[in-house]
């Protein structure tokens, strides 16, 4: 699927001097896996320089997940490991961020509750984006996406305020948030995807 959003176009711009070289979307990929990890480890040591390289991090790792699908595309490289691969590495880093966090907020008021509360949003995020995935590959035949995005901007797009969050100094409420928001979200993404497999039967029967 070809995404259209503003920051798959502008990485689509970016991705051009790559298109005949040896670089492939996998190390693309590896790359993004990596520098989101590492900024998940900075935001988890729970000091403002490391947040603020965190938050440099953050979005270069972002960014990449937008270079490697467009780099697959322009240049003919997708397949269906490079995808899965893809998609692994983003649920991995998307909810690293909470649990980094969580663990970064540790000598908060929060104390290590601030942990479980990264545990809690991490695991939310996890369970979400797996059943989004479903409902995405069940509806590869319309191009209709669990959660779709407007005025230009895909959903996930939102990965790219967590770096302002953590420089303004909002994780506190952003992760305990999450710790509630996630799982919900995770509830009604499974609802989603229940409905969408009834359609489909009702369809076909």
């Amino acid at each position: 699927m070809v995404g259209d959003s503003w920051t798959h176009k502008i990485a689509r711009i970016c991705i051009l001097p790559l298109v005949n070289t040896p670089v492939t979307p996998n190390h693309l990929t590896t790359v993004r896996l990596i520098s989101g990890i590492g900024a998940c480890v900075c935001f988890g040591v729970g000091e403002r320089e490391f947040d603020v390289w965190g938050g440099w991090l953050w979005l270069f790792s972002a960014f990449l997940d937008r270079a490697d699908g467009e780099l697959a595309r322009v240049s003919g490289k997708t397949s269906p490991g490079g995808h899965k691969y893809d998609m692994f590495c983003d649920i991995a880093v998307t909810s690293l961020f909470f649990l980094g966090a969580g663990i970064g907020l540790r000598h908060g008021w929060l104390g290590d509750w601030a942990v479980l509360a990264g545990v809690a949003g991490a695991a939310g995020v996890f369970v979400a984006e797996i059943l989004a995935e479903k409902i995405d590959q069940m509806n590869q035949d319309t191009g209709e996406k669990a959660y779709p995005g407007f005025a230009g901007f895909d959903f996930d797009d939102v990965l790219y305020l967590f770096a302002p969050v953590v420089w303004l100094g909002w994780q506190m409420p952003f992760v305990v948030g999450a710790s509630v928001g996630a799982p919900a979200f995770a509830l009604l993404t499974w609802y989603r995807l229940v409905q969408q497999r009834a359609r489909r039967k009702g369809q076909t029967s």
